[in-house]
């Protein structure tokens, strides 16, 4: 093995240290063990808010850096000159020290912009609950409501000298580097949750696709399992099928001897049916033991070529310096390289069964997976609270039950009986808040209650109770809403649902007097519409007709189109908001 190819172990200002020599520009990385998975779904956001201000002085530079706030580790890294890349590991550790606060207000709305852009992933949720990994699929609701005593208390309890690890690439590690954090211990990894009473489990959502993850041990041949899985869904669902674009598939190392496999196949709408099935039938024929050596032995050529690459090393190093701050020793290539080798077709099959038994599935709106041998995710609970019963006002069989120890939501399913969505005041993550009243319980298992007095009437006296036995760190205000949910007929009813979207907006039904309003002013703007194209076409080249009168008899025309347009317009959009 190439010496360079080696990682040395020092420190720096008592900060674990990881050295790879390289050339070219400098790398280095400053890793935390803190990250979205040790907040709480009132407080998201704060890790995040955290990174943004510490790298806030460092400006505009002509080296790259950023940072990365992750599920349970947050990396701040550069590349550049040696002069460079100290400077900002320096800058980023004084400004964890003293945050700049009177960015704070700013930085709030710089990550509100950022989050309208990103979407979240649901299988998180669904796995995990309202909490720990789960909040990865939430937005970050607890950034309004920080203060500066929140955040600087944040950042030194988690951005501290124990709690950090340092890897650099280069020729040599950097001359005068200082690291100068607050004292802390190292902190374990996030307690990991559980929202699903069985598995393998699936959910209904979106048109998208198949999604699909498994925790299964972190290893070699999980890797390996990985890669074959990818081979086989493109071959099965691109090649021979040609029902997807995408069929991938990845491994991320949770660092507490667990990993993520996770697979995606996409559909057209007129193919879900058959990437489903394909789906399903490639896990299947894994699962089966059907795993050709000729695969394996292509994946595993790939992943040897990465190992023996000039770069493996530094490529290795952000990993390792999660591994070292989760307590896990990392293998060096010369021990990975052997392993790599010794892996069997029978030993991707058990990983193909451990995957199997683990497996939490979404398929696309409407579909199921029962027939696949996968339960359906929870989407109500168990019972429902004693309590005040507050029927819908909407007339669809529904209603709000207020008790002593938490709430629900009743309703009649399909099969007759009376099912129910529970959150308990003591296992509420969070209290959505708004200013006309409206109040959104969330439970750490990821069910959602909204508590709306103008659906539901409830009192004021109510509300208040209901408000107070929340536990204030879970409460989260939140700005005026554009609408605030009026007790419209809802034919049909509907019974609880799961929140598999947090924090998405519902749209509200037209009532009969708005469609019929729609239809009238529909059919008067595409009436005065054709007779103004006509007079506009042929009206220029009538004699009688001069040029002035022309264009007043059009414009007014067109002016009426406009007037009788815009009512039904208007109707449209206002029954689509929340």
């Amino acid at each position: 093995m190439n010496p360079q190819a080696a990682v040395h172990r020092t420190e720096t200002d008592g900060i674990p240290t990881l050295f790879a020599q390289a050339a070219g520009p400098m790398r280095a990385g400053l890793v935390f063990r803190v990250g979205v998975a040790d907040e709480t779904l009132a407080r998201t956001g704060i890790t995040h808010l955290v990174e943004h201000l510490a790298l806030h002085r460092l400006g505009v530079a002509d080296y790259h850096f950023n940072g990365t706030t992750k599920a349970a580790f947050t990396h701040f890294h550069a590349e550049g000159a040696e002069h460079e890349v100290v400077a900002y590991l320096q800058g980023v550790c004084a400004s964890l020290i003293a945050l700049p606060m009177e960015r704070l207000e700013t930085e709030k709305e710089i990550l509100r912009t950022e989050e309208s852009r990103r979407e979240t992933p649901q299988l998180p949720l669904w796995r995990y609950g309202a909490q720990g990994y789960g909040l990865v699929s939430y937005p970050e609701w607890g950034v309004r409501n920080l203060g500066p005593q929140d955040v600087e208390s944040w950042a030194h309890t988690w951005f501290t000298q124990g709690n950090a690890v340092l890897w650099v690439a280069g020729e040599r590690l950097p001359a005068g580097l200082t690291l100068k954090l607050p004292a802390g211990q190292r902190r374990s990894l996030p307690v990991v949750t559980s929202a699903l009473p069985t598995t393998p489990a699936y959910f209904s959502d979106g048109t998208g696709g198949v999604l699909l993850d498994a925790v299964v041990a972190d290893s070699t041949a999980a890797r390996l399992y990985t890669g074959v899985l990818e081979r086989e869904l493109s071959r099965a669902l691109r090649q021979e099928g040609g029902y997807s674009y995408t069929a991938a598939a990845d491994h991320t190392a949770r660092r507490d001897g667990f990993a993520l496999v996770t697979a995606f196949a996409d559909a057209l709408p007129a193919k879900q049916d058959a990437v489903l099935g394909g789906f399903v039938d490639v896990l299947a024929g894994l699962q089966a033991g059907r795993i050709g050596q000729a695969d394996l032995d292509a994946v595993r050529t790939r992943a040897d070529g990465a190992l023996t690459a000039p770069d493996a090393a530094v490529r290795r190093l952000p990993g390792m310096a999660e591994d070292l701050l989760a307590g896990r020793s990392s293998l060096t290539l010369d021990e990975l390289r052997p392993e790599l080798r010794s892996v069997t077709p029978a030993d991707l099959h058990a990983v193909a069964v451990e995957a199997a038994g683990t497996a939490l599935m979404q398929v696309p709106h409407g579909h199921s997976a029962d027939w696949a041998g996968y339960t359906a995710a929870p989407t109500s609970s168990p019972h429902a609270v004693t309590g005040r019963r507050f029927p819908s006002l909407r007339g669809d069989g529904s209603a709000l039950v207020v008790g002593e120890v938490g709430v629900s939501l009743t309703a009649g399913g399909p099969d007759g009986t009376e099912h129910a969505v529970t959150v308990s005041y003591r296992a509420c993550a969070a209290m959505l808040s708004w200013p006309d009243g409206g109040r959104r319980l969330i439970g750490a298992d990821g069910l959602v209650v909204d508590v709306e007095p103008g659906l539901y009437g409830v009192d004021a006296h109510t509300m208040a109770g209901v408000a107070a036995a929340v536990p204030p760190t879970a409460v989260v205000w939140l700005p005026p809403r554009e609408r605030t949910p009026a007790p419209e007929p809802a034919p049909g009813g509907g019974g609880p649902v799961h929140a598999g979207a947090p924090g998405s907006a519902t749209p509200t039904r037209r009532t009969g007097g708005q469609t019929a309003a729609v239809v009238v002013f529909g059919l008067l703007g595409v009436l005065f519409a054709f007779l103004a194209l006509s007079f506009t076409v042929f009206g220029a080249d009538d004699p009688e007709t001069s040029t002035a009168e022309w264009l007043s008899i059009g414009g007014f025309m067109w002016g009426l189109t406009a007037l009788l347009t815009w009512p039904a317009v208007r109707i449209l959009r206002r029954t689509r908001r929340v």
